[in-house]
């Protein structure tokens, strides 16, 4: 990876919805992995944003334990921090995301194939090669990393290191520099950085995207997109707040908003 993303680029990365999430490439080892997602919001409007020194409120946890918690919250503000306008994916309730993804079907591998062979060295092609759940891979993944960390800087915590150490930390886990006894640290970081993508940009049913910061961030409507039937109210300004699929009365107002619209 040579050039570092903007917020939007990241979306366009992330998929529209951001749920379909493609990965980027691996950095090299000297770039950041913070390159991935720390990523300016110049274009984004102002009047929309929450203030980004806003405490983030972590709600009931499913998977968890509290360490590995404190892990997950730390590694995902580092890949998408706070600047002065935009709070980043703590605040956003990422770790709810990531914390009710691994406690249901998709933590438990429910569509995954895992019964082997397993080819450590196989193309990238040939996909997903770990015989371990995305709720196993997290729990030792974390594990083994938090090992490292106390092996290796003065048995701290992870969360304890600074910002600039933990982005050192992360960027080894991308690039390989760190080896993990049971799994490929690439993987662990890439699924780390997928889901958090995940939680930022998907919608707030699922747990994260805190009051759309997201999607306010990026100018993007959310669920309004879904109403096809509407795709002919043309010259129509654009001035609604984004609207989650949970919120009841949505398309009432859409269609209330944009009916009076069109016929002034």
């Amino acid at each position: 990876m040579t050039e570092k993303f903007s917020r939007r680029d990241l979306l366009k990365v992330a998929g529209a919805a951001g749920v379909a999430v493609t990965v980027p490439d691996h950095a090299s080892a000297e770039e950041h992995p913070v390159q991935v997602a720390q990523v300016g919001r110049q274009n984004a409007p102002s009047s929309s944003s929450p203030r980004a020194d806003l405490p983030a409120e972590r709600g009931m946890l499913f998977f968890f334990n509290d360490e590995e918690a404190r892990f997950v919250e730390a590694a995902v503000e580092r890949l998408i921090p706070a600047d002065p306008e935009w709070p980043g994916a703590a605040w956003a309730g990422v770790l709810n995301f990531i914390d009710r993804q691994l406690a249901a079907a998709y933590g438990a591998g429910a569509r995954m194939y895992l019964k082997g062979p397993w080819v450590p060295d196989a193309p990238p092609q040939q996909g997903y090669q770990l015989r371990y759940t995305p709720a196993q891979l997290y729990r030792i993944g974390i594990a083994e990393t938090r090992a490292h960390v106390t092996a290796n800087y003065g048995r701290r915590e992870f969360w304890d290191l600074g910002a600039p150490v933990m982005d050192e930390v992360l960027s080894a886990l991308e690039s390989g520099a760190i080896e993990l006894p049971s799994l490929a640290a690439p993987v662990f970081f890439e699924t780390l950085l997928a889901n958090a993508i995940e939680g930022f940009f998907g919608d707030p049913v699922y747990g994260g995207n805190r009051d759309m910061v997201g999607w306010r961030m990026v100018g993007f409507p959310g669920a309004y997109a879904q109403f096809i039937d509407l795709v002919e109210l043309y010259n129509l300004p654009y001035t609604r707040p984004p609207i989650s699929i949970g919120e009841a009365g949505a398309r009432e107002a859409y269609l209330d908003g944009h009916t009076h619209g069109a016929q002034r």
